[in-house]
């Protein structure tokens, strides 16, 4: 696939901050301040995810957050530079990540079987299953970034943040350019962070939808309204844009008119509204499951021979370095042995935590068979899991992946795995659905980090630090993390509940992917699953996979990616049409940069503007988070009431601010030349 827009972004490395010529490998990387300071920003980031994920099922992705406060906070200190602020990014991100592993983990609070959150049970899973994604994540590295085109959105979106933010070493040129660089990102982000204030305030809305009658059924159609999501589609470029609208023209013209049919007839407005989207959470999501599922697998087949080339050129550099050979920075992972024994090691305390999940319950008869399958499980589809995830990342970026849909596929092929050796059995089927969750959420530990990871050694590739320093800043992050979660959600359980749970609330937290992954399990055990669904929409993705395929070989410049339409099956319209509208608007900035005096610099300039853009929105995601956690869980910002004129004005405003904002860049690229 071309991604016109983001290969433009390394070359502009060429002038790394801080890290020109022979001084690159004499900088100070991974220091006991930047550790220190990654952790306190973990303290943050982890809590307003854990909030959020909880209470409307969504994260925010903290590398970029995490590299704008590191500057701020390290350029008190004499002697910074541009790695060590990608160390202390790499920590914060990692551990602002490993929040997600609250989509699964509160299902065992939600069926019952769970009535708190230990503190060491907890951090094991999560401190496990993150260390693992870190292992599993070191061979992709050379995978799918050394020897891949993925466009890496927010990696890229990060390492330039860094670069403008550090000119010290930098040559007059390049500190002049990184200037210009800078007053993009903070002019874009200003502006970003006060549309999503907006938004906040419901002065203006943040999406427009509306639904209407297509056919004997009925549909919806919208777009958020979102310019950090502009900026992801402008750096992932067309070709993924156009994938995940065919995603949606599948699902929203095609599938939804089919599975309301019938239903939509006599139906007010809000009736029709709560029919589509009832069957579309209902149905059609789980038909974007089994499409992303083949994809994945399919994905997975593809990349086998990068993975196996990652590793062997992984175990010839150890061994150049053991026999005192030179090996360049940039190619230091953490020894693959070390890395593979470590993965060996982990599946240790993995069988003593199940043992003891088991011990005393009513399925402790099946102990060994349970554990040895889990154990086997965790062990060959963690790294199927990473590979998917990390794909993903490097496809839309790590927010914007469907990671929810890596959990509900490891859910059900867990449940599966376990209903298969527990068959005939007199096991209660609370008990199974228990363990799946549990040896589930170590999987998904696995699944968060990697996907979060490449993004971050994205980042580093590009502002030229060393892997293996990074790969251990990656494991103290998760570690910060997994002491981090636990006593938060217990907080959130303590203070709110989860909705669905004995007791709970009109307060009581969402928790939905949590709630949708129990249900999942529980309709394997009890044989609710709707399987024609999922076969179905492994139908659709291998037909998918046949049209990619016949694309690549018969033309040079145009594919059609089945994880990337996958996506646009399963996740909701206003997130999957707004990706292709940035993409675009990316597309045809960078064919006038290209015609520009000087393109490369052009080029960067929209680089940058997209750049600005996500920080705005994510920092304020940041700050909205901790105003909504010491409010008690209801907004403050709310002060208007949206409604039609909310929609109006803030569709009005979108397009306004996004045309000023390219015309002002270009500007900027004018004047510079």
């Amino acid at each position: 696939m071309a991604h016109d827009a983001v290969q433009a972004s390394p070359a502009s490395s060429s002038h790394l901050p801080g890290a020109t010529g022979n001084d690159a490998s004499s900088l100070h990387e991974l220091t006991l301040r930047g550790i220190l300071i990654g952790g306190l920003i973990t303290l943050v980031f982890t809590a307003a995810n854990v909030y959020l994920g909880l209470k409307v099922g969504l994260t925010f992705a903290t590398s970029i957050p995490a590299a704008v406060i590191s500057m701020a906070v390290l350029r008190r200190f004499a002697g910074h530079n541009v790695k060590e602020n990608n160390i202390v990014q790499t920590i914060a991100s990692a551990a602002g990540t490993l929040s997600a592993i609250i989509f699964v983990l509160p299902g065992l609070v939600m069926v019952g079987y769970w009535k708190g959150f230990s503190f060491w049970e907890t951090a094991a899973v999560c401190a496990i299953g993150g260390v693992l994604g870190v292992m599993y994540s070191i061979p992709l590295r050379r995978a799918l970034i050394t020897g891949s085109d993925l466009p890496y959105p927010e990696g890229v979106a990060a390492a330039e943040v860094l670069k403008v933010g550090d000119s010290n070493g930098a040559s007059e040129a390049a500190a002049e350019e990184n200037a210009q660089g800078l007053r993009v990102i903070l002019v874009g982000g200003v502006i970003s962070a006060v549309m999503a204030l907006l938004a906040a305030m419901k002065a203006a809305a943040s999406s427009v939808s509306t639904y209407f009658r297509l056919g004997s059924g009925a549909t919806t159609l919208g777009t958020s309204l979102s310019l950090a999501l502009i900026g992801v589609g402008h750096l992932v470029g067309p070709a993924v844009g156009f994938a995940m609208l065919i995603g949606v023209t599948i699902s929203y013209f095609f599938l939804l008119p089919m599975h309301t049919a019938g239903d939509a007839s006599g139906l007010d407005a809000t009736a029709l509204a709560d029919t589509v989207d009832s069957v579309f959470s209902g149905e059609i999501r789980f038909i974007g499951v089994g499409a992303m599922a083949i994809a994945a697998i399919w994905t997975l087949i593809k990349i086998t021979g990068p993975i196996i080339k990652g590793i062997s050129e992984s175990l010839a550099s150890s061994r150049e370095r053991r026999e005192g050979h030179t090996v360049d920075v940039s190619e230091r992972d953490i020894p693959f042995p070390y890395v593979l024994g470590t993965i060996v090691i982990l599946m240790v305390p993995i069988a003593l935590l199940l043992w003891d999940f088991v011990r005393g319950t009513d399925i402790h008869e099946h102990m060994g068979v349970l554990i040895t399958v889990s154990v086997l499980f965790t062990l060959l589809v963690g790294l199927i899991v990473a590979s998917v995830c990390g794909y993903m990342a490097g496809l839309i970026g790590a927010s914007n992946s469907p990671i929810s849909s890596v959990g509900i596929i490891a859910v059900l092929a867990t449940s599966l795995l376990i209903a298969a050796v527990t068959r005939g059995s007199s096991a209660d089927p609370l008990s199974l659905v228990a363990y799946t969750l549990f040896t589930a959420a170590i999987v998904f530990g696995i699944a968060t980090i990697s996907n979060d990871n490449l993004q971050d050694l994205k980042t580093g590739q590009l502002v030229g630090a060393t892997p293996w320093k990074q790969q251990v800043a990656l494991i103290i992050g998760v570690l910060f993390g997994s002491v981090v979660i636990p006593p938060i959600l217990q907080i959130m359980l303590n203070g709110f509940g989860f909705q669905g749970m004995e007791g709970a609330g009109e307060d009581a937290l969402a928790a939905p992917q949590a709630a949708l992954m129990s249900s999942v399990a529980s309709g394997i055990f009890d044989n609710s699953l709707d399987w024609n669904l999922i076969f179905t929409g492994a139908v659709i993705g291998a037909v998918l996979i046949v049209i990619d395929e016949v694309l690549r070989k018969t033309t040079k410049k145009f594919s059609l990616s089945p994880l990337a339409v996958g996506m646009g099956m399963y996740l909701p319209a206003a997130l999957t049409i707004i990706i292709p509208i940035g993409a675009i608007l990316g597309y045809f900035y960078d064919k006038w940069a290209a015609r520009q005096a000087n393109p490369d610099f052009s080029k960067r300039m929209g680089t940058l503007l997209a750049t600005g853009l996500i920080v705005g929105e994510s920092l304020f995601g940041v700050v909205n988070a901790a105003i909504i956690a010491a409010a008690g869980g209801e907004s403050p910002l709310e002060i208007f009431e949206g409604g039609t004129s909310a929609n109006v004005f803030g569709l009005i405003l979108f397009i306004t601010v996004l045309g000023f904002m390219y015309r002002w860049t270009a500007k900027k690229v004018k004047k510079a030349e």
